[in-house]
């Protein structure tokens, strides 16, 4: 296959470490925003809070 590099990779695939950078990065910038919906809307996070609690209390191991 001509499109590879000679040491097996495809040339435009990220690394593993690239990839779990952006995944951080991602799950940082998602906790910033839930933590700045549940201060703007306190209502809405007491009730999914609520629900969660119900989960666990339900769920079975």
């Amino acid at each position: 296959m001509p499109d590879r590099e000679p040491g097996g990779r495809e040339p435009d695939r990220e690394t593993e470490a690239e990839r779990r950078r952006r995944r951080a990065q991602f799950l940082h910038e998602r906790a910033e925003a839930i933590e700045l919906r549940d201060r703007v809307k306190p209502r809405r996070a007491r009730a999914a809070r609520m629900r969660q609690q119900m989960r666990m209390r339900t769920f079975r191991w």
